[in-house]
């Protein structure tokens, strides 16, 4: 088996060559950019890609390439499954609900009048997410309906850009009080204030709809739950100060202590009915139970190298340093071999 990986420089990129190379599977690094990729991909049978929602060219047509890829009978990562609805939340939405999986209350609104209506009848405070956005950008505490008919004008007018460029900068002032973000991130951002990145001119503004989601108060913390195949990790991220939100936080805790079974099953449950290769669920709690915000195929590695451990899918703990990314090649691999056999 032979498998093409995108580039050589992406957070899991380089990592899936390295297991490769360590443990001889036969891989081509590939430019899914090229016009001829398809050419390129002839004498392979599968193809990696981490793409990200801030990456220009990645928007534009890493999903068509991969389906693509995926549609003519060779393995993909991420495949459909697992990567369409990636940086999508009214997708995630409508998936989590039709696997009838324990979900944030979520509320979606194609036109002014359904929203104005669900907004003169809502408690407050509720929280206002646009479907793209990582880290908590792009997501608010609306604490009245004032508030919040003042966002549904601007969805169904003008609408929002993707990057909230004053946000970005507060956030990183805030990192750079904690000595995570340099004076090269602090000038960027500046920057930023007077020209967007590439990607939120891509994609353009937000309109066109509004999206909620229920307020769940006291929850000092979020649970994110990556499962890849039958073995899954976990991080605790606490909130930021005087905020609501964690994912993003930079403050988090990785012992095993901060994890219950009720969570890390609940995780597996969904990827198995999703039959998704890869994801990360984010949790937080109501009266004990845990729910889902959100989901992505992807998640920065950074944050991910102090874990403790993992579980298997029988809720098994094995302490230890592991690679996530060589699961993902092997997966893969496994995958090849189960359609061959078919």
């Amino acid at each position: 088996m032979k498998i093409a990986i995108h580039g050589n420089k992406g957070t899991f990129n380089k990592r899936w060559i390295e297991y490769c190379e360590v443990h001889c599977i036969e891989y081509k690094v590939i430019n899914c950019y090229d016009n001829d990729v398809i050419l390129q991909l002839a004498d392979c049978d599968a193809l990696m890609w981490h793409h990200s929602q801030n990456n220009p060219r990645d928007l534009l047509i890493a999903k068509p390439i991969l389906f693509s890829i995926e549609q003519a009978g060779k393995v993909v990562f991420p495949d459909f499954k697992t990567n369409w609805h990636f940086d999508d939340k009214l997708g995630q939405k409508y998936l989590l609900e039709s696997l009838n999986i324990p979900f944030v209350q979520s509320f979606a609104f194609f036109n002014l009048q359904d929203a104005r209506q669900w907004a003169d009848q809502t408690g407050f405070p509720v929280v206002f997410k646009l479907r793209r956005g990582a880290g908590s950008f792009n997501v608010k505490l609306v604490n009245s309906k004032n508030e919040a008919i003042k966002l549904i004008k601007t969805a169904f007018g003008k609408g929002f850009s993707n990057y909230d460029a004053f946000a970005a900068l507060k956030e990183i002032f805030r990192k750079s009080k904690l000595g995570k973000a340099t004076i090269k991130n602090v000038l960027k951002g500046i920057a930023h204030l007077f020209i967007h990145p590439m990607f939120a001119k891509i994609v353009g503004r937000e309109r066109g709809y509004i999206y909620f989601q229920e307020f769940i108060p006291d929850n000092t913390f979020d649970i994110r739950v990556i499962v890849i195949g039958d073995k899954a990790f976990a991080i605790k991220r606490m909130v930021r100060a005087n905020d609501f939100r964690a994912s993003g936080s930079g403050n988090i805790l990785y012992e095993k202590e901060h994890f219950d079974n009720d969570t890390i099953k609940l995780a597996f449950k969904v990827s198995e009915k999703s039959g998704s290769q890869c994801t990360a669920y984010d949790f937080v709690y109501k009266n004990g139970q845990p729910l889902v915000i959100e989901i992505s195929y992807g998640f920065d590695p950074k944050g991910y190298e102090s874990c403790t451990g993992y579980w298997n899918s029988n809720l098994e703990w094995f302490p230890g340093k592991f690679n996530p990314y060589g699961w993902m090649v092997e997966n893969v691999i496994a995958q090849f071999n189960s359609t061959k056999i078919a």
